[in-house]
């Protein structure tokens, strides 16, 4: 597959936007934790559903050429379940088939998506698991490569074989005790006063991009190490509803081995990539002592170059409904929890 350059039009400081971040909570870190202004229900059982629209988009680019390639796997939208209790939590993302899980497959081939991600709190720790495949992907600019191509009549150049798979790990610490970050992520916190904090976090990840087909096989694998000064403010608008927002840059480096093999000839390639990431989001929630549902978007970029013609870039852009339940645990589950607890 040829390589590509990147030409986006994200030109803004990385590090600016971690000095603002730093600054803008500083004031808060030495502070002490306030517990009116924040009510935790670990001790409840959170049930909670998520809706999103999340789909991956591969940007390859060739400045020399003035060739584009994206990539895109055939999925609308996406469900996650998910269950909290105590200082663990568990979620499971599919794509359903009454939900529409592909659309047009004769048009553009058939992908599938599992998701499985681990959370564990250790006081202002927080300690992230995470394991996704997706496969199955078609050329979403098929008119670049087909002449006389026709949108909604022919298919789409299709890679069925293509699986992208990620074995994740984040280390993340919340620096302002008055602040929950769980209250917005996680919903097993709710936050009664305005607050913010910087939230640094570690990620470290393994990665594998396969391919198998037109007598061309090829995986690259991957180590990704990223460090992103993550900033997040709630801001409470009524006693139960709550709108925050947050930004994450962050930078790293990427190990890369590619192995290929054509025509019975195998070659390997090993790489050292800088990589650049951002995000962004908007969170509008409900929280009461019982029910909690709200609404995200959520806009992630992350680029690297190859060389000094090539780049590759993963855009995603995607909104989330969420609703979620708070209970009482059956005897049995606090008793399975009490030696680790302090209830």
């Amino acid at each position: 597959m040829s390589r590509y350059r990147l030409n986006g039009p994200l030109h803004f400081s990385l590090f600016g936007i971690f000095l603002f971040c730093l600054f803008f909570s500083c004031w808060q870190v030495h502070s002490q934790q306030d517990t009116s202004r924040i009510v935790t229900y670990t001790d409840k059982i959170i049930l909670k559903a998520n809706i999103d629209t999340r789909t991956d988009v591969l940007l390859y680019r060739n400045q020399n050429e003035d060739e584009r390639l994206e990539l895109t796997p055939n999925s609308r939208y996406r469900l996650f379940l998910s269950l909290d209790y105590e200082f663990v939590g568990v979620s499971v993302g599919l794509v359903p088939k009454f939900m529409g899980g592909n659309v047009d497959e004769n048009l553009k081939g058939e992908s599938s998506f599992t998701d499985y991600q681990f959370r564990f709190f250790l006081g202002k720790w927080v300690q992230g698991l995470t394991y996704n495949k997706t496969s199955g992907y078609y050329v979403r600019n098929t008119a670049d490569f087909a002449p006389g191509w026709i949108e909604g009549t022919h298919p789409y150049i299709q890679f069925n074989s293509l699986t992208n798979s990620q074995y994740g790990m984040s280390t993340s610490y919340v620096l302002n005790p008055n602040f929950s970050y769980r209250n917005i992520v996680y919903q097993n916190e709710w936050q009664k006063i305005s607050s913010g904090s910087l939230i640094p976090t570690l990620y470290y990840d393994y990665n594998t991009f396969a391919f198998d087909e037109l007598g061309i096989r090829s995986k690259e694998r991957f180590f990704n190490l990223r460090l992103s000064p993550r900033y997040f403010y709630t801001l409470v608008l009524h006693e139960n509803w709550f709108i925050s927002g947050n930004v994450s840059p962050s930078l790293g480096v990427r190990f890369s081995k590619d192995e290929s093999t054509e025509n019975g000839i195998t070659e390997i390639e090993r790489n050292t990539y800088f990589i650049r990431s951002v995000s962004s989001g908007i969170n509008l929630g409900y929280s009461s002592e019982k029910v909690i549902f709200g609404m995200n978007l959520t806009l992630n970029s992350d680029w690297y170059n190859e060389d000094s013609n090539s780049s590759v870039k993963t855009d995603q852009f995607y909104g989330v409904l969420y609703l979620g339940y708070r209970f009482e645990p059956p005897q049995f589950v606090k008793k399975a929890f009490r030696p680790f607890t302090a209830n």
